[in-house]
């Protein structure tokens, strides 16, 4: 966020100073837990949280906040076209070029990544507002923009066209055409997994110490009864009378839980795949032109150059988004507790908290690297020498994806930056982190 990487526009390079392409705005929530991780770190030797910091990147983020807006929502309506956003060809189209129907995609990747956002900011705001109380005000932007995100998703341009699909219990990215008309691209895949992200939830003794964000966070919910009623029950405190903010309500969190969770289409023995296994024996198909073009299950290695070569999204096991998978999940434990359970893996019979659904893609992801009952490391696939030579063995290598069905490491071998997360979700101390 330093000035000689962001543009004076508030554009944050997407990789290697390229400012083509966007991806995730992820860099609040990682304002966010670096801050927290110093924190703890300062508690130990009697020192105070960095606030400094925390202000500094916070001012910077707003400028990045603010280009989205008015760059990446092509019709002002809270519904965002983020084009790559880092999943290179998980859809039928690219999402960096033109599209060949003309018109553009409202994405819920996209439009999810910006709700998550705003909560951050939000949580930020909130975390300065309680040493200045002129951060207050901008936290209740921050969430009046997320419930504006919430109706957006539910209501693409009061055409009563929304992101999630009723039907299929998921949600899709949503094309829409020149003439106006609109149509789901009913994809499974990651896409309609990020809503999950756009979690917060907020301790009573915070709001106590923040009374005219409370006071003006408790108007807009009673006097706006359509909006709030969009992110889950506010004002049904949950555990410890904490507070939820989020895209997702307890019943519509539990179908789509149930699709995540089901071995035949995301879960994985390894983690979530990036694109439902149901697309082996179904490809997702559309025509354009007259020609097909279409979208199916490839666990590893791409089969072809399309977006991105071999830099593949369709069914490989993508560390970053499991571990914000397991964050969230994590956050929704914290306001439901134990009371709320869901059947995992799906069909299994054998019920399960949010917490014990987190724990078991801990350990599935964990289990790319851990030897198992032959000695053999799923990570090294088939290669011998890695998997026995004792010069090798025991020297792993952190990989860019992961093979959707037997968790060898595929793509660069130098991703420690994502995929290193794996020793924090073996850490028995994760959840108190």
């Amino acid at each position: 966020t330093r000035e000689w990487y962001m543009h004076p526009n508030g554009q944050l390079p997407a990789y290697e100073w390229a400012f083509g392409d966007v991806n995730p705005p992820v860099h609040a929530w990682a304002t966010w837990r670096v801050y927290k991780i110093d924190q703890r770190q300062r508690q130990r030797v009697g020192r105070g949280p960095d606030l400094e910091f925390l202000e500094r990147v916070f001012h910077k983020l707003m400028l990045n906040f603010t280009w989205w807006v008015n760059r990446k929502d092509a019709q002002g309506r809270n519904i965002f076209q983020g084009g790559f956003l880092g999943l290179d060809n998980i859809g039928v189209f690219d999402r960096s070029a033109p599209l060949p129907t003309g018109g553009f995609i409202n994405q819920s990747d996209g439009t999810s990544w910006m709700a998550m956002y705003s909560l951050n900011l939000m949580r930020i705001a909130l975390e300065l507002a309680v040493h200045n109380h002129v951060y207050e005000d901008v936290a209740t932007k921050f969430f009046e923009h997320f419930l504006s995100i919430a109706e957006a998703m539910t209501n693409l341009g009061d055409e009563h066209v929304g992101l999630w699909d009723e039907a299929d219990q998921f949600y899709y990215d949503v094309l829409c055409l020149p003439d106006g008309s609109m149509q789901p691209l009913k994809v499974r895949s990651m896409v309609g997994l990020i809503p999950l992200f756009a979690v917060e939830v907020i301790d009573p003794d915070l709001l106590d110490q923040l009374p005219e964000f409370k006071q003006r966070m408790e108007w807009y919910l009673s006097h706006r009864p359509e909006l709030s009623n969009l992110i889950s029950h506010w004002d049904v405190p949950g555990r410890g009378k904490r507070r939820l903010l989020s895209l997702l309500r307890g019943r519509r969190m539990k179908r789509l839980l149930k699709r995540m969770l089901d071995e035949t289409e995301f879960l994985s023995p390894y983690g979530v795949r990036a694109l439902s296994k149901v697309h082996e024996g179904q490809p997702y198909v559309i025509h354009v032109n007259g020609q097909p073009m279409s979208v199916s299950y490839q666990p590893a290695e791409s089969l072809s150059g399309l977006f991105g070569g071999n830099s593949n999204w369709r069914g490989p096991i993508w560390f970053p988004v499991n571990y914000l998978i397991i964050e969230s999940l994590q956050k929704f434990h914290h306001y439901y507790g134990d009371d709320f359970t869901v059947e995992c893996p799906t069909g299994s019979g054998q019920m399960r908290t949010i917490a014990e659904v987190a724990d078991e893609l801990s350990a599935r992801l964990g289990r790319l690297f851990l030897r198992d009952a032959d000695g053999r490391r799923p990570v090294f696939g088939p290669d011998e020498k890695l998997q026995r030579d004792p010069h090798f063995r025991d020297y792993l290598l952190f990989y860019e994806y992961f093979h959707g069905d037997n968790g060898r490491g595929v793509g660069a071998s130098h991703q420690t930056g994502w995929t290193g997360l794996v020793a924090k979700l073996l850490s028995p101390r994760r959840h108190r982190e």
